[in-house]
């Protein structure tokens, strides 16, 4: 599979162009400069067949238009199951961080996941979702699978299973934390704290009345 990256400078979101050698060739996600997979698809000699989106939010779909009019392809946002000829493609619901969620298997051995799986990190919204839409779908990928994130560097579903510090509590490799912090005021314990994408860490935090939220280490007050 070829694979071309665009990463946004201030979002770090990524756009993607994975294509066969001189056959068919797809979109993930628009939120990044593609000038650089418009490029890749002419020194490739490759034929755009469609747009994956893997959720709606602005980072991800700026560029959706820009594409769609070049190459007069769709979009698709559903679960399916698509094949071109060379290149299958499989999307799988994975909401959490967004109702619309999706993830892209490409070939099998390639997994867009947007906003759901980072290195090190997962995304932010409701954890009892983002969870199962972690453990119960995409660990349930072979450890070799190739990860495209929404956001900054690729990793494996492998490489995740073993490092990733919420999988690794999720799983019962180690056990929540029990840090007191504070969150907007509020008080709460710290379950998981990791590295994110943005440099700024990710937490995994139950508030004292029970409710439990993902958020940016930056709102995290600790000590």
């Amino acid at each position: 599979m070829l694979v071309e990256k665009s990463m946004h400078p201030d979002w770090l979101s990524n756009a993607f162009l994975v294509a066969t050698e001189g056959g068919p060739a797809v979109f993930i996600d628009s939120g990044a400069d593609v000038a650089p997979l418009i490029e890749a698809v002419e020194r490739w000699g490759v034929t755009p067949v469609a747009i994956l989106r893997t959720h709606s939010h602005h980072d991800h779909v700026e560029n959706e238009d820009e594409l769609g009019r070049r190459y007069s392809i769709p979009v698709l946002s559903e679960p399916g199951e698509w094949k071109w000829d060379g290149l299958e493609a499989r999307a799988l619901a994975t909401p959490g961080h967004s109702d619309d969620g999706l993830s892209f298997v490409l070939d099998g051995g390639l997994v867009a996941t947007g906003d759901t799986l980072f290195r090190d990190a997962v995304g932010g919204g409701d954890v009892a979702t983002v969870r199962r839409s972690v453990m119960d779908v995409l660990l349930e990928l072979p450890d070799t699978t190739r990860v495209l994130p929404g956001h900054a560097d690729e990793t494996t579903i492998g490489r995740e299973r073993r490092e990733n510090p919420f999988i690794r509590v999720w799983s019962g490799v180690e056990e929540e934390g029990s840090e007191r912090v504070r969150v907007g005021g509020r008080e709460a314990t710290l379950l998981v704290w990791s590295p994110d994408y943005d440099g700024n860490g990710k937490a995994w935090v139950r508030f004292d009345d029970g409710e439990e939220a993902t958020v940016g280490g930056s709102r995290v007050e600790r000590g």
